[in-house]
């Protein structure tokens, strides 16, 4: 598996004062002028990941996914066009631009088109949130993950499981059909959502504290329009939280807390008990499915499910004293 992760993203918009105040004010990025025609927003030590253009036309997007080096990428440029997969060798002026060695890009079967790279360029500087946060979960897990809406999942699916090499995490049946992959420790970094249409579903940016969630919701609930879905806690990452109506008509998960999977060995299943445990009241299903998605996180209430906290190591206080009730709750 070359693709180690999900390096970048790139957005065409004719507006970057929206896009400025929205990756600052409310996600915490640090922008970075690119010129009269681009912004460019930090996370980490990285030169950018969100790359907002007004070059490009209005809606128009990008993924670049990492690899190892110019001969992973080579390899993986080679296995493409043995599936038939027409691979374009960018220029150095464009890899310049994506702050990259080298780059190759190609479109996947829905048509979202695609980048991968090696060698990205490290800030001079050190990262400086636009808003105080504890910073965001990036290094090897990538920048985060990226959810497309697809007409048919059978169409995509076996495009990224058998030719990126992506391995699927789990699955839901209902009350949609979703794939859940992965290329590194992060549960996925790219999920398939069947919809019936092909755009993109939402970007998921992932902060190191529960406070950076619960302090952005207060932000958002400020303008609680532009709150696509409510604070939640899902499943099968167990990631907590809210998504976001972004500048460019997507969402944007902003969330805390995911598991890791093993990439190698993992044995994919299915999510019954999702799409949520609590929370996340979706405003964009149609009705009939967000009954159903309430119906099942009622019944997953009842039926006692939890998922354990997973946090970084010196990320906690362990809390004093032993509770008896829930010494024997546990054991029970």
């Amino acid at each position: 598996m070359e693709i180690c992760g999900l390096g970048y993203m790139g957005v065409g918009a004719s507006d970057l004062s929206d896009w400025t105040s929205f990756a600052t004010g409310w996600l915490g990025m640090q922008m970075i002028e690119r010129g009269n025609t681009a912004r460019a927003f930090r996370m980490d030590d990285r030169s950018q990941r969100l790359v907002i253009d007004r070059s490009l036309a209005e809606g128009e997007r990008f993924f670049g996914f990492e690899v190892a080096d110019g001969a992973a990428l080579q390899s993986l440029a080679a296995r493409l066009d043995a599936a038939g997969v027409r691979v374009r060798n960018e220029p150095k002026s464009l890899a310049d631009q994506r702050f990259v060695k080298e780059l190759i890009s190609f479109d996947d079967p829905g048509g979202n088109h695609l980048e991968a790279f090696h060698g990205a360029a490290i800030a001079g500087e050190p990262f400086k949130p636009g808003r105080s946060i504890s910073g965001f979960r990036t290094g090897a897990l990538g920048m985060g993950h990226v959810v497309f809406h697809v007409k048919n999942i059978d169409d995509l699916l076996g495009f990224y499981k058998d030719v990126l090499g992506f391995g699927i995490s789990d699955y839901i049946t209902v009350p949609f059909r979703a794939y859940f992959m992965h290329t590194n420790a992060r549960h996925h970094s790219v999920a398939l959502i069947e919809t019936g249409k092909q755009d993109l579903h939402h970007l998921m940016v992932e902060l190191f504290s529960l406070d950076d969630v619960g302090q952005g919701y207060d932000i958002a609930l400020g303008e609680p329009e532009k709150i696509a879905t409510t604070l939640g806690r899902h499943p099968n990452d167990a990631v907590t939280s809210y998504y976001l109506r972004s500048p460019g008509g997507f969402m944007v998960e902003y969330g805390w807390g995911g598991k890791e999977v093993t990439p190698g060995n993992w044995t994919p299943t299915e999510v019954t008990v999702g799409p949520s445990l609590w929370g996340h009241e979706r405003a964009w299903l149609p009705d009939d499915q967000r009954k159903k998605a309430r119906d099942m996180k009622l019944k997953a209430a009842a039926d006692g499910k939890r998922e354990p906290v997973y946090v970084l190591d010196g990320n906690y206080s362990r809390m004093e004293g032993v509770c008896p009730w829930w010494d024997a709750a546990s054991r029970n």
